[in-house]
């Protein structure tokens, strides 16, 4: 049985607006912030764990834009104008959400071209 047993249950009945005069009260006792201090353990922990997921950004059309657009046409599947359209605008984020190793093939695929990409 922990030390905080009783505590935590009788905090189990409390309301809302009771649990945050609590916090409230806690910060001004202590001269922390609930915020602060719910940061804290992701700043003092390991090292960010592997992203399962990128953002894939075109940053630069570079020289050839003709070979990017032909990329941006192929690997999103888009027309032709969409393409362009989407190389013009760059910076832009052209896929969302992509793996690892699909993000990291489109952006070799682009630099290749002669784009710059980042991998958010």
């Amino acid at each position: 049985m922990s030390k905080f047993d009783s505590f935590l249950t009788e905090l189990e009945g409390a309301s809302v607006l009771e649990l945050n005069e609590l916090v409230k009260a806690i910060e001004e006792k202590f001269g922390v912030s609930a915020a602060a201090v719910s940061a804290a353990p992701a700043a003092a922990g390991p090292a960010e764990e592997e992203r399962a997921s990128f953002n894939v950004e075109l940053t630069e059309a570079g020289p050839n834009k003709i070979a990017v657009i032909k990329i941006v046409k192929e690997v999103l599947a888009l027309g032709l104008a969409e393409a362009k359209g989407a190389v013009d605008s760059a910076p832009k984020v052209l896929k969302e959400g992509v793996k690892k190793e699909e993000a990291e093939k489109m952006k070799k695929d682009l630099e290749a071209a002669g784009a710059k990409v980042t991998l958010k």
